[in-house]
């Protein structure tokens, strides 16, 4: 009897948004996402991971964390900006509860998000001691996470396809990035945005990755087609294993049952009754009270004097939701194993899940709750929850295929990372990557202020390649941030390059710009250098 697997991979990953002084923070909307994910998704799941490891579930996962999103966890700065804002929302939940007092259910709704924040608050200083990737890195160590190294920041690796040496520094990169933080060596590579081109291989075997995913096209559109389709890990002429994944798109979030995240009471309220959670003069960022679910939805009635309790969120209605989307996905994926086992004659069949962050939080509240519900229901169906490298105990067997160029956007080739929204972007980029591999053939064995200075452009330059700056811009979500972002890199990585080139250097800026910016601690220019 064939085995049926399922290879379940988080994609966690968070833009490096960094701000040092009060009055940009205080004005930045952008700076609560991350404190929304810790708050809603890595506490959580954290949690989640003691639970089932409590209750002796077998089961295995593997998470990507990217240098960016690890680089901010393990910041002082940003530690300690967090729980100032928690400390923000529980006074602020402190004030909701009076302030809902004549409105039952609503209240007990304010009760439950207050407790939630004090539980964060707790877990995060006290149970994990303000250290989340310490404790990440506890459960890889065990080998219930499998930990998947990804580029040093989160670039769209086919518009540099033909320059080996910026592929090779943003792996090497990342691959330090993963020892660095976690103490443990990466088998697998997550391509970001799954974006792939013929090469890219090479780089990656070259490296030591063993494995890494594509988006089921580029597995069926190749010249070679697998002779078990998406249902068996195939790999390349140099024996880099490939998984195939087929895009998910969770429409479960769109139930009336859960959560309205678009009726966050922090765009309701009139701004003194947000204090001190959001002071006069900030721009409004959500708060995480939500009191009304998806049957709601008359954008002209106001939130704040609704009565109705049929639109009132109720969360056990929703745990019972949970439960229910939970079976129906696990049998969607049981189906196709089976038969595709009957197809292949009873051999051993795979499939493998890529969640992003935002599908289980951003798009659906409850999405973590479902993920958790989701592995125990594949553990009870006898389908066994894994890992990737477990599934390559004989890879020299996997059929040879050339994998098509492929990218797991919405628009699937990339499109959208190089519009004409974004596309000015790109001649940027280029340029100083061509400037990046000369600085680093001309001044190999330089020392003092000049490697500082090589170092600071290199950082500039892979915080300028990351995808998300032109994601932002082309979806017109915080696209004034990411524009100024990106030029701010750019410019930066010229002064840099101007500098070495008059042999003059202003030590205040580059200080200054060291400590905004702190990211790749361990930075060496040389990785740009061209290989011999």
């Amino acid at each position: 009897m064939s085995s049926k697997n399922i290879s379940l991979l988080l994609n966690l990953h968070h833009p490096y948004i960094r701000h040092t002084d009060e009055k940009s923070l205080e004005n930045a909307q952008e700076k609560a996402l991350l404190f929304e994910k810790i708050t809603n998704v890595y506490i959580p799941l954290l949690n989640m991971l003691s639970k089932l490891e409590s209750e002796n579930l077998k089961y295995k996962i593997a998470i990507v964390f990217s240098t960016p999103l690890c680089s901010l966890l393990s910041d002082s700065l940003i530690k300690k900006q967090y729980v100032e804002y928690l400390d923000k929302l529980i006074d602020f939940g402190k004030n909701e509860i009076v302030r809902t007092k004549g409105f039952k259910e609503v209240n007990k709704l304010s009760v439950e998000y207050l407790e939630k924040a004090v539980e964060a608050k707790r877990y995060f200083t006290e149970v994990y001691e303000n250290n989340l990737l310490k404790h990440f890195a506890s459960f890889a160590k065990k080998g219930i996470v499998e930990i998947l190294a990804t580029c040093g920041t989160y670039m769209f690796m086919p518009h540099y396809a033909d320059m080996s040496e910026i592929l090779n520094a943003q792996v090497e990169t990342g691959l330090y990035s993963v020892r660095h933080y976690f103490g443990v060596n990466a088998e697998g590579f997550f391509l970001p945005e799954m974006g792939y081109a013929p090469g890219i291989e090479k780089v990656l075997r070259m490296y030591g990755v063993n494995y890494t995913i594509l988006p089921s096209q580029s597995f069926l559109l190749g010249e070679v087609t697998p002779e078990k389709g998406i249902f068996a890990p195939c790999r390349c002429y140099n024996c880099l294993s490939l998984f195939a994944t087929d895009k998910i798109k969770l429409e479960y979030n769109q139930n009336e049952i859960y959560k309205n995240y678009n009726k966050d009471i922090a765009w309701e309220l009139e701004l003194k009754e947000l204090t001190p959670f959001i002071k006069k003069g900030q721009a409004r960022t959500p708060s995480g009270f939500c009191y009304f679910n998806n049957s709601f939805t008359e954008s002209e009635i106001n939130p704040k004097i609704l009565k109705k309790s049929e639109y009132i969120y109720n969360s056990e209605n929703a745990c019972n939701q949970i439960l229910i989307d939970a079976d129906d996905f696990v049998n969607g994926y049981k189906t196709k194993l089976e038969d595709a086992a009957k197809i292949l004659k009873d051999t051993d069949v795979s499939m493998t899940c890529v969640f992003d962050d935002s599908m289980l939080y951003s798009s659906w509240n409850e999405g973590l709750l479902w993920f958790e519900n989701v592995i125990r229901k594949f553990v009870q169906n006898d389908i066994n929850v894994t890992t990737f490298s477990e599934l390559l105990f004989d890879k020299f067997s996997l059929q040879k295929i050339v994998p098509y160029f492929a990218s797991g956007s919405e628009e699937s080739y990339g499109e959208d990372y190089l519009s004409n929204k974004n596309g000015w972007m790109i001649r940027y980029l280029r340029k100083a990557c061509e400037r990046i591999v000369d600085l680093a053939g001309r001044f190999p064995d330089d020392s003092g202020l000049k490697v500082r200075l090589l170092n600071l452009g290199s950082r500039e330059l892979m915080l300028a390649q990351s995808s998300e700056w032109a994601k932002m811009i082309e979806t017109n979500q915080y696209a004034e941030y990411a524009e100024k972002t990106f030029k701010d890199s750019i410019i930066s990585f010229t002064a840099v390059f101007d500098a070495l080139g008059s042999n003059t250097v202003s030590t205040e800026w580059l200080c200054n710009l060291e400590k905004e910016h702190p990211i790749f601690p361990w930075m060496n220019f040389r990785i740009f250098s061209k290989k011999k």
